[in-house]
């Protein structure tokens, strides 16, 4: 059974899946490969053009990087680069960040002994005579008890000195004469009266139980979760020290875009526009701006020269079109191009440069599956090295349906995953986002295609698995 949204059998080209913007990339440097001949080792002479493998375009082959090639080279690029001061924030800013520094505990855990049980404080075997007045959670050390007595005690609540145990609310029993007595389910375990046996210390939370004050609890570049949020609070802080978010600038190409209404007179809506920002907001970046820059070469070398953001992402004019600036600019900016083109369908030609030494820009394909899979590609690895974020652990699962696959380049298939298998969607053109708005992940294809039932890397989509990352306001 052929994939949604695949042929059956598709020609050795698979020019369906190019869209006008890749097909300019490989006709913008098509002129270098002309002459692209092969030497003779033996002899030094030309011995005419250099074999390619089928389907392999001239331009492609020396200039595309391989896509696992294209993120190694993301992240190391980060890697590259000094990172911001670590700065302290409050614990209701720290989400999603990484720590800069150790978590230490600032105090015992619990910091004193404490119930961990509505119930009575007891001291000694019972029956116990309770006291009139009852231990409350935040109140000051009450007085001890002496062997024979009872207190109410709350949850939470610091215990009394000498106390043996507590006595759970219901494991007991007041008799007329108001004595406590134990109502405990059957153990085996009786006093020498025959009564049930309380054991030393039941349900008392000793001083230090989880940690000590100086202990580490949690390393540097631990993800900050909301659970280390709780964690950090127990322990005494009020701020954590954290790698700064980077901060990333989005400029938004083509004069074609509109912000509102419907499509006319060759006008189309802009997608890019409200999808980036939350999308690298999903991936810890910090959006500065958005800037709306249409066809205008100079404004956008103003705006590239003019941004102290870490990152800044462009979208569309990565091709060789008439209007397509991205090249040229960075040419004349003196940028260093890392990577240009990546053998990724859709999304070919992607680009990443080195703009300045702490900077990178990171060029998305103008169309919208395009540039998720620039957003996936490059500028993922590009953001969560800068964050200090772990890199996800590689999972795969089998497809239920095969894939056709591009003959030299890696596909990116939106899926669903249901029980222990990943199901390729419809509409997974580079135009589309039908296809990826209804998807958990995007399943990585390798060249050549995935039958049914084959394990196939998958690329999890920040809100489909809630993530930490999700930081959509």
């Amino acid at each position: 059974m052929t994939a949604p949204g695949t042929r059956a059998e598709a020609p050795a080209e698979d020019t369906d899946d190019l869209d006008v913007e890749e097909a300019l990339a490989l006709v913008r440097d098509a002129h270098r490969e002309t002459r692209n001949d092969s030497t003779d080792d033996r002899t030094g002479q030309v011995s005419g053009p250099a074999p390619r493998a089928p389907g392999e375009r001239p331009a492609e082959r020396h200039k595309a990087t391989p896509w696992p090639r294209a993120r190694e080279i993301a992240a190391r690029a980060a890697r590259s680069v000094k990172r911001r001061a670590p700065v302290s924030v409050p614990l209701t800013d720290a989400l999603g960040l990484a720590l800069a520094t150790p978590l230490d505990a600032l105090t015992d855990l619990p910091s004193f002994d404490t119930s961990a049980m509505d119930g009575w404080a007891v001291a000694g075997p019972g029956p116990w005579q309770v006291r009139e007045e009852g231990v409350l959670a935040g109140h000051a050390q009450p007085e001890p008890l002496t062997d024979g007595e009872a207190v109410r005690i709350a949850t939470g609540a610091r215990i009394p000195a000498d106390t043996t145990a507590v006595l759970r609310t219901e494991h007991g029993r007041i008799d007329a004469q108001g004595r406590l007595h134990t109502a405990l389910p059957h153990s085996g375990l009786r006093t020498s009266g025959g009564t049930p046996a309380l054991h030393h210390g039941q349900d008392i939370r000793p001083r230090g139980q989880e940690c000590r004050s100086g202990d580490q609890l949690l390393p540097v570049g631990t993800l900050v979760t909301p659970a280390v949020l709780g964690l950090a609070a127990a322990a005494g802080y009020d701020t954590v020290t954290v790698v700064p978010r980077p901060r990333a600038e989005v400029l938004v190409l083509g004069d074609e875009l509109l912000t509102e209404g419907l499509p006319h007179d060759g006008l189309i809506r802009d997608a890019l526009g409200p999808m980036l920002p939350p999308w690298l907001r999903a991936l810890g970046a910090d959006v500065v701006a958005v800037r709306r820059i249409g066809d205008d070469a100079r404004a956008l070398r103003r705006a590239v020269t003019g941004s102290d953001a870490d990152l800044i992402v462009t979208t569309g004019g990565t091709a060789a079109g008439p209007v397509d600036h991205v090249h040229p600019i960075l040419e004349r900016v003196g940028a260093e191009l890392l990577v240009d083109g990546v053998k990724v369908r859709p999304g070919h030609p992607m680009l990443l440069a080195r703009t300045q030494d702490h900077q990178h820009l990171v060029g998305l394909p103008g169309n919208p599956l395009a540039a998720v899979s620039g957003l996936l590609t490059l500028a993922e690895p590009l953001l969560r090295t800068l964050a200090a974020h772990p890199a996800p652990e590689p999972y795969t699962l089998p497809l239920k349906e095969a894939v056709q696959g591009h003959p030299y380049d890696t596909r990116l298939i939106p899926v669903v995953l249901r029980g222990d298998h990943a199901t390729p969607l419809h509409y997974n053109g580079p135009a589309m986002l039908r296809g990826v708005a209804a998807a958990d992940a995007l399943a990585v294809v390798p060249p050549g295609g995935a039958r049914q039932g084959e394990e196939t890397e998958l690329l999890d989509l920040p809100w489909a698995t809630a993530g930490i990352g999700v930081c959509f306001t």
